[in-house]
C-alpha cells in the first residue's frame, strides 16, 4: 500500500511539473474533417442537408494564432427544385434514348475554398496548445445539381442541355468557426470540433436556365450552418517538457 501511494505520488509530481513547464509552440497543422451542413437563404429554397469532407493546412504561431487556408466538398440527394420538369414526360419519367424509363440520378455539390485566421484561447487550461478556438476566413463558393447518367443513354441531360439544368452557382463567401482545439504533447490525440458557418455571395454563371426558361441574373446569399470534426496530423516534434502530460 505505501509503495502505491509512492508511485502515485511520484506520477502527479511528474504531471505538475510537465503542467507548470508547458509552453505554446508554433507548428504547421494539416487536418482533415468530416460534418454536415444545413442551408438557409436561397441556398436552403434550393437544397436540403450535406455531408461534407475536406482539408486544411494550418500554422500555429507561439502566441497562438493560427493562418491558413482550408477547403471543402459537400454532397447530398435532397434537391428542392424538380429541374427536370421540362424533360419528363406525361407520366412523370426522364426517357432513355430508346423511349424506356431512364436511371438517372441527381445530387448537390457544393465546393467551398477560403483563406482564415484564428486565435486560440486556452482559457486556463495547463496546455496552453489547447483551448477554444475562434476562426473567420473570406474566400471562393460554387455549388450545383449534379447528373448521373448511369448507361450514358439520356439526351435530354448531355452536354449543353445538362449545362442549363445544374444551376451553376458561383461567387464570394465569408466563413466563422467556433470550437475546440486540442494538440497532445504525444502526438497521437490532435483533434478540433465545433460548429462552422458560410456565408456566401452568389449569382448564377448560367446565361438561362432550362428548367424555368428565364434568365438568373439576380443575386444570392447562400448559407450553411453546420457541424465538423477534423483530425490533424502530428508534423510537430515531441518536446516533453514543453507539453502537458495528458
Amino acid at each position: 500500500m505505501k509503495r502505491s501511494l509512492i508511485i502515485i505520488c511520484i506520477c502527479i509530481a511528474k504531471i505538475l511539473s510537465a503542467q507548470s513547464d508547458s509552453s505554446a509552440i508554433a507548428a504547421p497543422l494539416i487536418g482533415i474533417h468530416f460534418g454536415g451542413d444545413l442551408p438557409f437563404a436561397d441556398m436552403g429554397v434550393r437544397y436540403g442537408a450535406n455531408l461534407n469532407a475536406g482539408f486544411n493546412f494550418m500554422y500555429k504561431t507561439k502566441k497562438n494564432f493560427l493562418f491558413g487556408i482550408d477547403a471543402n466538398y459537400g454532397f447530398g440527394r435532397n434537391i428542392k427544385e424538380d429541374v427536370l420538369k421540362n424533360v419528363r414526360n406525361s407520366d412523370g419519367f426522364v426517357v432513355d434514348n430508346a423511349g424506356y424509363p431512364a436511371d438517372i440520378r441527381i445530387s448537390e455539390r457544393v465546393l467551398t475554398i477560403t483563406l482564415h485566421a484564428g486565435k486560440l484561447m486556452p482559457l486556463g487550461s495547463p496546455n496552453p496548445n489547447s483551448g477554444l478556438l475562434v476562426d473567420a476566413g473570406l474566400g471562393y463558393m460554387q455549388h450545383k445539381v449534379h447528373f448521373v447518367d448511369i448507361n450514358q443513354q439520356i439526351a435530354a441531360v448531355d452536354g449543353d442541355i445538362k449545362n442549363g439544368l445544374d444551376k451553376l452557382t458561383n461567387g464570394i463567401c465569408a466563413s466563422q468557426f467556433v470550437g475546440y482545439l486540442f494538440l497532445s504533447d504525444n502526438r497521437f490525440l490532435n483533434f478540433y470540433a465545433g460548429a462552422e458557418a458560410f456565408e456566401g455571395f452568389t449569382k448564377s454563371v448560367r446565361k438561362l436556365n432550362y428548367d424555368t426558361g428565364l434568365p438568373d441574373t439576380k443575386g444570392r446569399v447562400d448559407v450553411l450552418l453546420g457541424l465538423r470534426i477534423g483530425w490533424i496530423l502530428p508534423l510537430y516534434s515531441r518536446t516533453p517538457k514543453n507539453y502537458f502530460y495528458n
